[in-house]
């Protein structure tokens, strides 16, 4: 466990000691003969019991008897690892009497672990702590780890979600942290961990998630999972906190034929840290069609499939949650099991949409697969203003003959993704379809399909925006399609807020509901606001257990994510007003025509997110998790239970993990 000299800057309160005596002397072991030896990695072996002969993370796990050993041995501390029925009278019970505050423990905290337990945690875990340096740190020249060289490389690919994937702690939105460790401002400002976790676990099998899953719970400290980091809320980080970074999880197995209660067929077994891009590359090897994201750095296991999961392919096939056969999982208690049909049923429902960083911590799935599919599409920009032929009223003219056809489109399997937005350049608006995909279509069908909004929009004059002419493709294999079809996304811009919406079908079997429904998305996007949106149905395929998902999705055929930027420099009530905005404002105009949100692309400032996030299912999901996490180990905004927490600090408009997590009955 390397400590870097930037940590005497970044966390001063780290060598706090607890006010046990027992903690204060150097951990030990002791031998069968009874000799006492010094905690070191030579004396102490990694936790765990090998329950398989294999390499997959599932096959190393803490077990009641690896606990016991240790005892037995007078490993220092070994207790603040047990499980809850193990604790009795020990030290755990000692902290847990007096982190009365009600807050998270945190640093400078007298019960904060001095360096010492943290030793013993790192042998036990096989050396996969890591005490966290921001990875903007190197180019900071007072933070004692600058490195010019390093600090180019990083801002040449700040943008790109694979520097931040590979990172431990590193976040997709940098907003939610603090922005107190950002590259850009290294010669202008001082690096600080602000919301980062204190500490990191890279978690290689389940043994070490167990480790760290027990120690913060007896210990009292604030939990955080990171996978990739792609979350739009923050969900990945926070102040004081102990990180399990699941992203090195990396079992990628093909299975022929698996056969449950509800399906038979090929299914992958996916570990937590596999990316949409390692997915969709081995089931093309496969000549099958696997179920993930867009965007090619997503963990599939991760927050993408627990809160709900959308695809390319979601029309035909429904969302990432209803593709899960069996979820592997470790729960608040420490208790490593597996989820499915007929084993922790609760549990199977639970994790398939109920959110991630809330019952438990995903080791890995196991998901089905679809035949091998062809796909056609076609793309276009549209542009209106003074550079263009294309007055703004006729755009939006040409924009009610699309959403017109949502239903039909989504009921056809397409899956339309395009782009509206202002230009201020040329006073008037740009469309961008990257792309209209048709996956099960020939191209000549497509053609047929959209050929009436095509003449449609040559009669009104539409047309005369296009920046060329639409472009049509086709591929023999989902692979292809999606590798030409969705570049790699730009990540880790600041001071940007976004809010999601699902419009249902029902909208659209009332005229008045749905003129009024677009009015309002075209006065949305006329007031600033950016619109990325999906035209597709997100409905269970037949036979699918029920789940935990959005109820809110299932009647959906128009789902929006409406947000803006604003300049680094605007000062505080510039900033304020833009975030009111779009909590208020902005979402006050369309919740009435779509009370749902997408729970990973939403708001979290979502003045109602249980119904929003999860629908009908809130309640029970409520149930399950305090069955499941009593203590509240797990917390994140807009979570299952998360309105009983909050985050001190925090400005009314905008919660940042920035500050203590403390019980709402103790502020």
């Amino acid at each position: 466990m390397a400590v870097p000299s930037l940590r005497r800057a970044l966390f001063l309160a780290a060598a706090a000691a607890l006010p046990f005596s027992q903690l204060v002397a150097g951990q030990t072991i002791q031998t069968e003969e009874g000799v006492v030896l010094e905690a070191n990695e030579k004396t102490v072996a990694p936790a765990g019991k090998a329950v398989a002969d294999s390499n997959a993370p599932e096959a190393f796990v803490l077990t009641d008897d690896v606990i016991a050993n240790l005892s037995d041995h007078n490993l220092s501390n070994i207790t603040l690892f047990a499980f809850p029925e193990d604790d009795g009278t020990t030290e755990v019970q000692k902290r847990t009497f007096l982190a009365s505050s009600g807050c998270k423990t945190a640093p400078g905290d007298p019960l904060w672990p001095n360096r010492s337990i943290w030793l013993v945690f790192d042998l036990l875990t096989g050396g996969a702590l890591i005490e966290t340096v921001p990875i903007g740190a190197v180019c900071y020249p007072n933070s004692g780890v600058y490195n010019a060289a390093k600090c180019q490389t990083i801002m040449a690919n700040w943008t790109s979600s694979d520097l931040h994937t590979a990172d431990p702690t590193s976040i997709m939105f940098p907003m939610f942290q603090g922005e107190t460790c950002m590259p850009q401002n290294g010669n202008s400002s001082t690096c600080t961990l602000g919301g980062f976790p204190v500490y990191a676990v890279k978690a290689t099998n389940v043994t070490q998630i167990q480790l760290a899953i027990n120690f913060a719970r007896n210990l009292n400290l604030r939990l955080v999972v990171k996978n990739t980091g792609h979350d739009f809320l923050g969900k990945s980080t926070g102040y004081g906190a102990l990180s399990i970074w699941t992203h090195n999880l990396k079992k990628l197995e093909y299975i022929k034929s698996i056969k449950t209660p509800s399906y038979s067929g090929p299914a992958f077994t996916i570990g937590a840290g596999i990316e949409v891009k390692e997915l969709y590359e081995a089931a093309n090897k496969h000549d099958v069609t696997a179920i993930g994201g867009d965007c090619r750095t997503v963990g599939v296991a991760g927050g993408f499939t627990a809160g709900g999961g959308h695809s390319p392919m979601t029309s035909i096939a429904g969302l990432g949650s209803d593709q899960v056969l069996s979820i592997d999982v470790v729960l608040p208690n420490g208790r490593f099991v597996t989820a499915d049909e007929t084993h922790h049923p609760d549990l199977f429902w639970a994790l398939r949409g109920g959110g991630g960083a809330t019952f438990g911590v995903v080791t890995g799935m196991t998901v089905k697969v679809w035949p091998k599919t062809n796909v056609s599409g076609m793309t276009f920009t549209v542009v209106s203003g003074n550079t263009s032929a294309l007055t703004n009223d006729v755009f939006w003219e040409g924009m009610y003959a699309y959403w017109r056809r949502f239903p039909e489109y989504a009921k056809a399997g397409t899956h339309g993704y395009s782009l509206v937005f202002p230009s201020p350049l040329t006073d008037g608006f740009a469309f961008l379809m990257n792309p209209f995909w048709a996956p099960g279509m020939k191209l000549a069908d497509l053609k047929t399909l959209v050929q009436p909004l095509l003449d449609e929009w040559t009669k009104i004059g539409f047309n005369a925006g296009f920046v060329g002419s639409p472009k049509f493709f086709e591929y023999d294999n989902y692979y292809d399609a999606w590798t030409a079809s969705y570049p790699p996304e730009a990540v880790s811009t600041t001071s940007v807020r976004t809010a999601s919406r699902l419009f249902p079908a029902k909208n659209w079997e009332d005229e008045e509901t749905l003129t009024g429904m677009m009015k309002a998305v075209r006065s949305v996007v006329e007031d600033g606001s950016a619109l990325v949106q999906y035209n597709m149905q997100a409905k269970a395929p037949a036979g699918t257990p029920d789940s935990a998902t959005n109820s809110h999705w299932r009647d959906t055929v128009w789902y929006g994510i409406f947000g803006t930027s604003w300049n680094a420099s605007l000062n505080a009530a510039g900033v304020e007003a833009i975030n009111r905005k779009i909590t208020e404002d902005w979402m006050g105009r369309l919740r009435g025509y779509g009370p749902g949100g997408y729970l990973n692309e939403g708001d979290v400032m979502e003045p109602e997110f249980g119904e929003a996030y999860f629908g009908s299912n809130y309640e029970r999901l409520r149930q399950i998790k305090k069955a499941v996490d009593p203590t509240g180990l797990f917390w994140a905004p807009t979570a299952v239970g998360s309105e009983e927490w909050e985050v001190q600090g925090q400005k009314k408009w905008l919660t940042l993990q920035t500050g203590k997590l403390c019980k709402k009955a103790a502020l």
